[in-house]
């Protein structure tokens, strides 16, 4: 991923349970297990339950993965996730929203 650029979701396809396929702008693409990644807990409680982590959509507005209650993933993050590549040096450490 350029360093200076912020990478979008061009499509995305559920692979059942809480995986999914992603596709980025910039040609990468792969598979994430987001349970390894998510607490379930605030917006993303209902992302639990498989046949509504179903629902995720790409979010014409801001080029990242959401869902109908407008849970949504940071694209850079995701990216790294998806891919293991290292995060963009502006966009800092992931921090665990439990810290």
């Amino acid at each position: 991923m350029d360093n200076e650029r912020i990478v979008g979701v061009t499509s995305v396809t559920w692979r059942g349970a809480h995986r999914l396929h992603v596709v980025f702008d910039n040609g990468d693409a792969g598979d994430v297990d987001l349970s390894k990644h998510l607490r379930f807990t605030g917006v993303f409680a209902p992302l639990a339950d498989p046949p509504y982590f179903a629902k995720v959509r790409v979010d014409a507005d801001g080029d990242t993965i959401c869902w109908p209650n407008d849970a949504d993933v940071d694209p850079v993050v995701l990216h790294h996730w998806v891919t293991g590549k290292p995060m963009p040096d502006w966009a800092g450490p992931i921090v665990d929203a439990g810290e």
